[in-house]
């Protein structure tokens, strides 16, 4: 038996149950992790609240065991796993949640080696927001050195990857956030720091070759008109973006993509925070049994960086 945090049915925050269940087994070609450190993404409690099941169809199968991305050791492996060994450190994402949990079964396909430069909490907090914000920047922006990058919420999980990728690939990039946040913008590296608090929006028309937006939301107009003529608008999230106002101005407004998980992709990720090239905002760091709360949290927006549950006290 292991610990692990569960919904019966969908609902609020509190709908998240602290319980003993089995303990999975790993399958073919997969591997066992003793979870360490597990990473709470916005999809977690889209899914628990049931609008995932609303927007998208995302039906579940309850009870569900939330959680994607997490850290830990691997246990044991099953029949025909050979890349890893037990007490090997890894970090990855699960194929179909269960990552609020002690253990989790998870093909060693969706795994990477742990650097020793990087603790379990902070690994925990990189694979989905990174490949997000990773496709955004490199495969659906497409930014070359010079270009100009407007980047929407970037003190969140998935923004401040975006701010840190596109400043590695040369571009210069405008911050959007709120003025608390400011000095953390500049610290990522963004060249201009726009608070939607205060500043007028219309000063950001035509300013972007791409606009990344990580909020989403009915209120997407503004963002639109930030991309110059030829340039493109990449949505993270769910957003209503006016396809008739991007048509006038000559601006393609990308579908909605679920990164790729690639394995390769994750171990050079885990090199450049090694080397300091990349970082990792960890903003709030709980306990497993603090699942309700750190739900809450990360509905609440208020997040900065990444919010990450220790199976461990």
């Amino acid at each position: 038996m292991m610990n692990a945090v569960r919904i019966h049915e969908y609902g609020p925050p509190e709908a998240l149950c602290f319980e003993r269940v089995p303990r999975p087994a790993a399958g073919p070609g997969e591997v066992l992790i003793r979870v360490r450190a597990a990473g709470v993404n916005p999809g977690d409690w889209q899914m628990r609240s049931g609008w995932a099941a609303e927007k998208f169809g995302l039906s579940l199968t309850l009870p569900f065991t939330p959680g994607y991305d997490l850290a830990g050791v691997v246990e044991e492996t099953g029949p025909g796993a050979e890349r890893y060994l037990a007490g090997d450190r890894v970090f990855g994402m699960t194929a179909t949640a269960g990552a609020y949990a002690e253990y989790a079964a998870v093909p060693e396909s969706r795994l990477a080696p742990l650097p020793a430069a990087l603790d379990y909490v902070h690994a925990a907090g990189v694979p989905m927001s990174a490949f997000t914000a990773w496709t955004a920047v490199h495969e659906q922006s497409i930014l070359t050195p010079g270009q100009t990058a407007l980047i929407n919420g970037v003190s969140g999980g998935v923004g401040h990857y975006a701010v840190q990728f596109a400043k590695l690939e040369g571009a210069r990039v405008i911050a959007v956030t709120s003025g608390r946040n400011r000095t953390f913008a500049q610290s990522l590296g963004a060249d201009e720091v726009f608070d939607y608090t205060t500043d007028d929006w219309v000063e950001l028309e035509g300013a972007a070759d791409a606009v990344i937006d990580t909020v989403g939301g009915e209120w997407t107009d503004a963002l639109v008109r930030s991309v110059r003529q030829g340039g493109t608008l990449v949505p993270v999230g769910w957003g209503q973006y006016s396809q008739a106002l991007a048509e006038t101005i000559g601006v393609r407004v990308q579908k909605l993509l679920m990164a790729p998980f690639e394995a390769a992709r994750l171990e050079w990720i885990g090199e450049l925070l090694s080397a300091g090239d990349l970082h990792v905002e960890i903003g709030a760091e709980m306990r497993l049994l603090e699942a309700v709360r750190a739900h809450a949290l990360s509905e609440s927006r208020r997040a900065r960086g990444k919010i990450v549950l220790r199976t461990e006290a």
